[in-house]
């Protein structure tokens, strides 16, 4: 049973919950993956934590991770990149695996050694250099935003956190476009706000955006399905 450790924001627990169901080869209902899900909306701000100004998002996250294993969670997913800053610590509190976001996106990455990807994501995460290190093992270097572009990133990601939609695609298309007209070969929708505003975008632009709640989708179902096979082996 997949776990997911949402309500971070609630609007990109549901994207993430239909990209589960959207990726997921099934023929019928029983072939769906079973989902719990805590949608713990009330977790304190990781951003505003990591700024050192607001309460420590752990202990709740800790408490919602509880709550999923007692459900009969076997592995857990959580659709907010910020929040991996803390996934070592909530890893090393439970023996249920919880997929990593970023190694995710590594899997389904089609870039070559040496290219250079493109970071949208929330100022912690990009500070944090939560894709930095792990796409660096892949040989591949990061670029982000500049100042004034990180702080219109913030701001589109409040404004699809308060349902403003239309604006944030606006500030989201351009910041991306930008990246890739500075030589980026592809741009991960690095915070699970993003791909919510920029689902509408077409043409040469989709083709470079790589969006990171897919890719944890997309891995939660290989995840679920390979211990479903294993499962059955073991009993027959």
């Amino acid at each position: 049973m997949l776990g997911v450790l949402g309500g971070m924001g609630p609007m990109a627990t549901v994207d993430f919950m239909a990209k589960v169901v959207r990726n997921t080869p099934a023929a019928c209902d029983q072939d769906h993956i079973p989902m719990v899900v805590c949608s713990a909306s009330d977790i304190p701000d990781r951003n505003a934590a990591l700024r050192g100004e607001g309460a420590d998002p752990l202990p709740a996250m800790r408490d919602a991770l509880r709550r999923l294993e007692a459900a009969g969670a076997t592995c857990i997913a959580i659709p907010c990149n910020t929040a991996h800053m803390w996934h070592c610590a909530l890893q090393y509190a439970t023996p249920v695996l919880i997929l990593h976001i970023v190694d995710a996106v590594t899997f389904e990455l089609t870039a070559r050694k040496g290219d250079c990807i493109g970071v949208l994501g929330t100022t912690s995460t990009i500070e944090g250099r939560l894709y930095q290190e792990r796409l660096s093992y892949k040989g591949l270097s990061c670029r982000a935003p500049d100042a004034a572009g990180q702080e219109e990133v913030m701001r589109a990601i409040r404004l699809v956190k308060a349902g403003q939609l239309a604006e944030a695609t606006e500030i989201l298309q351009a910041q991306a476009e930008a990246l890739v007209a500075a030589g980026c070969s592809q741009v991960v929708m690095a915070c699970t706000e993003i791909p919510v505003a920029l689902a509408s975008v077409e043409g040469t632009l989709r083709t470079k955006l790589v969006d990171a709640t897919e890719a944890l989708a997309r891995a939660c179902v290989r995840a679920c399905k390979t211990d479903a096979a294993s499962e059955i082996a073991f009993a027959a």
